[in-house]
């Protein structure tokens, strides 16, 4: 199978507020909520040649021990751009969490 850049597909709001509630429900206390990447990262990402989306990778800090996201860009072969941009180091909810989303409380 060859990546177009249409995968994946838009749920709805009461889906998505079932699913973090599922995941809030079974976490360990103190579980990381949610990964934020500013859109300039993203943008750099997307605009590499021939990147059609991007794949997040989970992973650990070194330094802290504290779970991250790594997004890498990736092509219609469903190859990583990993000499390309790369991103880490999300900001994590919490503490960043925003005020009063249901996806997050």
């Amino acid at each position: 199978m060859a990546f177009t850049g249409n995968e994946a597909e838009q749920i709805t709001l009461a889906t998505a507020i079932e699913w973090t509630s599922n995941f809030r429900t079974n976490a360990p206390r103190g579980s990381t909520l949610a990964h934020f990447f500013g859109k300039t990262i993203i943008n750099q990402i997307l605009a590499q040649p021939g990147c059609v989306g991007i794949r997040v990778y989970n992973s650990i800090e070194t330094e802290t021990g504290k779970k991250q996201l790594i997004m890498v860009g990736a092509d219609a072969q469903e190859k990583d751009l990993y000499n390309g941009i790369i991103a880490e180091r999300s900001y994590l909810c919490p503490p960043f969490c925003g005020d009063g989303s249901p996806l997050s409380s």
